[in-house]
């Protein structure tokens, strides 16, 4: 906790933040910059729960990137990660610079202290030496953390006292006793002054979620940066009440000698406080110094804490596929990110250099411009977490005030910062050391252009970022069924909740497929891995298990030619090393889930097997008991193991069926307790089941997902008995007759005479080769759905097969006929023989 709570304090750099901005509150807003500072607090306490809350539900260290990616999608979560991107490389150009300043006075060298090429070289030799702090692990930089801000910390407390008994015991010319009127925000000139005032007080906040982007390396990571970053920034309103009241009413508001509003010393207030304050005695000389080391410690340790956070952030982008995947390298002994501690560094440094060599002007307007970028990402963070955990407000009061209703607000206070201060105070052209002159909107300020020029970059990048996400975001989903097809045999509805990390959907697929014999098939799979390679997985098993479907095979075959289908599928993908030396490439293919069952509305019989750890559930529908079967293990699809089994149930009309892929479950503590969470959302099994799956969904996954998440449910029927006839035929030749007459009645019976004829021919050629070629018992149905089917079955086990009979043939004609009149047919095999069946499309109904 002390450790990041050191990270937090330190990374917002509270002498360098105050020395650099005090100056800027009070030429802005006078007597009112304490209250300024203090109502700076509020909107970052409020994104600080948000901050809190959203590590609490994903400890990541891409923070707004990944939080953003989560709540909203990858574009957004791109645009998060890129304002973070962008503050941090600012204020680091800025950081160094006046870290290389303070350097140089420390030493009485004030010449190249103001000299544009020994502050550019020295600040690269800082960057340069943190670069490699940062490098040495996260342990090395938290102790040399420690010592830095110790040191600030002390040195603000004695000026802040000594300023303060200066005032009061013997004043300056420019002292002022300290007032309620300060304290007062209502005395503020303009609210253009306030936003300006606001917005400069929210940057001195600005670093303490620090502490959140170091969570990964953090013990109970989910809870300590929270905490960490509450504590900190109320810890930062007591320093800062105190110092800018102290330093206030020692040096006043006045724009001359050392009043804080001198244009002379607004970018540096301490620079000239220090000797006025501990005076110029032996002992006051070496405390002025001390402030000076203050400065320039703060800078510094700002700075160390910057690479930190922003090496973390790129690394969480490199494992989400939003930049280079080389910047998710680890150090194997520092254990940080390598190319992204480095590349973090020289960035900076080009950036450092590149400001400098256009103008001072331009560098110092950065600051300014920072300050849009931290109102951007903290609001988008608040928002995000009002998204995010929409689903989870209504649980509690606690929930709705620390997840919904602080959050938001802090992200609409900055988004009221944001756009008031990018469009009206920074735009003016008086504003700031510069001015653009843009073509079609004319003069405008240097720190609008600098502040939303970046941003604006960031939004060019991010079609070329996230395309990868969106190409196999959109292919998964012309993969997935459209819509789940109306059926006799069951009711359907289906979820699919896709991973919303920038690393990709992944292969989760759900299928429903008409089988003979008005059967149903439903199926559920899951492809290990994310992304385009995933999705074009999964899109060959749905194909090859709806082909495998189609040939009538029992769910223990189907899967064990679907497994051959893989097995085949990584064998191609083998290359080759050399005679007798294959190298197997990755394939997604490889340890595949999938869950496939068959059920028949005339007998009510559902036959399951299973590959890997898909789950079912069933819902009895006299009693509402929640079952999770234990169906018999499966190897995965791909990896070896023992044969696939089938099991059989009996399901009473009305039974709900919920197949499920293990992501539905990812967000419980346990395997169990996802399944008790489950089963309490579906004890009302006679709701909907549209409503059934968003309850269970809700339920289980109330925010975004890190795996997908696959849902589908069914609640069966069994057909009516009015809906199908069967006959029992003997193997006398002479019953073909008495067939045809029974069933001429019963289509007469369905008002079917149109297809007396065709249907008379069909049942006489298949029973005749049932006779003469089968044998046993013979059974012939006939059910009357969206299509006439006809089914005869006996006891062989030999299918007939097509062929085109020659013209001087005596047989071998009858199933060539039976196809031309039917609109499909098939041979599907069972445990007694097999059944021959034919589907008719029923005639249209009669016009009014």
């Amino acid at each position: 906790m002390f450790s990041s709570v050191v990270m937090a304090l330190a990374s917002t750099g509270p002498a360098y933040s105050l020395a650099a901005t005090l100056g800027v509150i009070v030429a802005g807003v006078g007597l009112q910059a304490p209250i300024i500072t203090m109502l700076a607090f509020v909107p970052m306490l409020l994104v600080a729960y948000a901050f809190r809350a959203l590590n609490a539900s994903n400890a990541d260290c891409g923070t707004t990137f990944t939080w953003a990616t989560r709540a909203f999608g990858p574009r957004t979560g791109w645009m998060g990660g890129w304002g973070l991107i962008v503050a941090n490389m600012l204020v680091m150009a800025n950081l160094a610079a006046i870290a290389a300043s303070y350097t140089f006075r420390l030493v009485g060298l004030d010449g190249p202290a103001e000299s544009r090429l020994w502050t550019t070289s020295a600040g690269i030799l800082c960057i340069v030496g943190l670069t490699a702090i940062c490098y040495a692990g996260i342990q090395v930089s938290a102790a040399v953390q420690r010592w830095l801000l110790c040191l600030e910390v002390v040195m603000l407390l004695v000026f802040a006292v000594a300023a303060l008994v200066r005032v009061y015991a013997n004043p300056p010319p420019t002292a002022i006793p300290v007032s309620a009127s300060w304290f007062n925000p209502f005395e503020v000139p303009s609210a253009q002054a306030l936003t300006s005032g606001v917005l400069a007080g929210v940057f001195i906040y600005w670093g303490w979620d620090t502490a959140f982007s170091v969570n990964e390396e953090t013990v109970d990571s989910n809870r300590v940066p929270g905490r960490a970053a509450v504590m900190s920034t109320v810890l930062l309103l007591l320093m800062y009440a105190l110092v800018s009241t102290s330093a206030q009413a020692f040096a006043g508001v006045g724009t001359t000698g050392i009043g804080l509003a001198n244009p002379d010393n607004v970018d540096d207030v301490f620079g000239g406080l220090g000797e006025a304050v501990f005076g110029s005695q032996q002992a006051g000389v070496v405390l002025s110094r001390l402030l000076i080391l203050m400065v320039l410690t703060s800078a510094l340790a700002s700075a160390q804490t910057t690479i930190l956070p922003l090496a973390r952030t790129v690394f969480s982008m490199a494992v989400h596929k939003a930049v280079p995947p080389r910047f998710a390298q680890v150090h194997r002994k520092y254990l940080t990110p390598t190319w992204g501690t480095v590349g973090t560094g020289a960035v900076s440094i080009a950036l450092l250099v590149l400001l400098t060599a256009f103008s001072q002007n331009v560098l110092a307007d950065s600051i300014d411009s920072i300050g849009l970028a931290i109102a951007f990402q903290y609001g988008l963070t608040g928002f995000a977490c009002v998204w995010y955990h929409r689903k989870a407000l209504t649980r509690s009061g606690r929930d709705l005030i620390f997840k919904g209703v602080l959050p938001g607000l802090g992200g609409l206070i900055m988004l009221v910062l944001f756009l008031y201060a990018a469009f009206v105070v920074y735009a003016e052209p008086g504003y700031g050391w510069t001015v653009v002159d843009l073509p079609l909107i004319g003069r405008t300020g240097g720190v609008t252009v600098l502040g939303l020029g970046a941003l604006l970059i960031g939004l060019l990048l991010m079609p070329v970022v996230t395309r990868g996400h969106t190409v196999a975001l959109k292919l998964q989903r012309s993969l997935l069924p459209r819509g789940l097809p109306p059926h006799a045999a069951v009711d359907s509805a289906s979820r699919y909740l896709p991973a919303d990390s920038g690393a990709g959907v992944g292969g989760d697929w759900y299928d429903v497929i008409p089988l003979s014999g008005t059967r149903v098939a439903l199926v559920v799979g899951d492809v290990l891995g994310h992304g385009l390679q995933a999705a074009a997985t999964m899109g060959r098993l749905r194909t090859g298990v709806r082909v495998l479907a189609r040939m009538d095979l029992s769910p223990d075959e189907l899967l064990s030619r679907l497994d051959d289908l893989v097995e085949q599928t990584a064998h191609e993908g083998a290359v080759g090393r050399g005679p007798g030396h294959p190298k197997q490439r990755a394939d997604g293919a490889l340890g595949v889930s999938c869950l496939y069952a068959m059920y028949d509305p005339v007998s009510g019989s559902c036959s399951l097997a299973r590959a890997g750890e898909s789950v079912l559930a069933v819902v009895e529908t006299r009693t509402g008991v929640v079952d999770h079967l234990k169906l018999p293990p499966g190897p995965p699809l791909g990896v070896a193991g023992p044969p696939y089994e089938s099991m059989d149930l009996e399901l009473a009309p009305g039974t709900l069926v919920a197949l499920f892929t293990a992501g539905l479950l990812q967000d419980s503590d346990s395997r169990a307790a996802g399944l008790a969470r489950l089963s309490h959302a579906l004890a009302d099994d006679r709701a909907t089941l549209e409503y059934l799956c968003d309850r269970a969904v809700d339920t289980l996954l109330p925010g975004p997902v890190d795996e997908d998440a696959t849902l589908l449910m069914a609640r069966t029927h069994l057909l009516d008995r009015n809906q199908f006839a069967q006959w029992e035929v003997s193997t006398d030749p002479e019953a073909v007759g008495t067939i045809r007459t029974a069933v001429s009645k019963q289509l007469r019976d369905w008002e079917l005479d149109d297809l007396e004829f065709t249907t008379q021919l069909i049942v006489s050629e298949l029973v005749t080769n049932a006779i003469r070629y089968g044998g046993g018992p013979i059974q012939v149905r006939l059910i009357r759905d969206r299509a006439l089917i006809c089914e005869v079955s006996d006891t062989g086990h030999t299918a007939p097969n097509l062929r085109h009979a020659a013209s001087d043939d005596e047989g071998g004609r009858g199933l060539f006929i039976i196809a031309q009149m039917t609109h499909h047919w098939g041979t599907r095999y069972t445990p007694t023989g097999k059944t021959l069946w034919t589907e008719q499309d029923l005639p249209p109904p009669d016009g009014p």
